[in-house]
């Protein structure tokens, strides 16, 4: 390295979040939070998935959703990480193809009423892709948090929340933001005893 850095790219980055969170329309997140508000009180399962940088904020989401959303009384969400289990994933990615690690946990796990929610940045990975053509055939609704263009997911998912910027790590920042603002709703809801 030939120069110390200076704030510029830091301040650049905060730029492009802080402007990309405040043009989006929250409408899809909205829907997301009373579609998981049904879910819970009818005791059905969410199942949330990604690659990479998305699968670690998948597992971070279904952290939060167990236990924070239940430390004033009852009990948390059903949700589960389909990449959190590495026997399964490198079962599955070895025997069958690592395009089908989240459909074939989705076929055998998931039931009619349940909801399958994908993070994705390209919208185009093809274990995303399977994942919501099974959420279909299973019954299950579905919903993308994506970034770039949206890719294919775009077409696929019931329900899309899109944040249209070229930027990986903008748009996981942005996965993990979407996650943190459910769970403090989920969490006020609960404190002032409504869901």
């Amino acid at each position: 390295m030939s120069r110390p850095f200076t704030s510029s790219p830091f301040r650049q980055y905060a730029d492009k979040l802080a402007q990309t969170l405040a043009r989006q329309d929250w409408q899809g997140v909205t829907v997301l939070a009373n579609e998981l508000a049904t879910v819970w009180r009818e005791g059905r399962r969410v199942f949330i998935c990604g690659n990479g940088g998305s699968a670690a904020n998948a597992i971070h989401w279904a952290n939060d959703f167990l236990y924070p959303i239940a430390k004033s009384g009852g009990k948390g969400m059903k949700m589960m990480a389909l990449p959190a289990n590495v026997s399964v994933l490198t079962c599955l990615a070895n025997d069958i193809g690592y395009e089908k690690i989240f459909s074939t946990q989705l076929a055998t796990e998931g039931e009619p009423g349940d909801l399958l929610i994908v993070l994705s940045g390209s919208g185009n990975s093809p274990n995303i892709i399977k994942a919501l053509e099974q959420a279909k055939l299973s019954k299950m609704k579905s919903f993308a948090v994506l970034g770039f263009t949206g890719g294919k997911c775009k077409d696929l998912a019931d329900v899309i929340l899109h944040f249209p910027i070229d930027d990986m790590q903008v748009v996981e920042d942005l996965q993990l933001i979407v996650g943190h603002m459910l769970l403090q709703a989920f969490c006020q809801t609960q404190n002032s005893g409504t869901t």
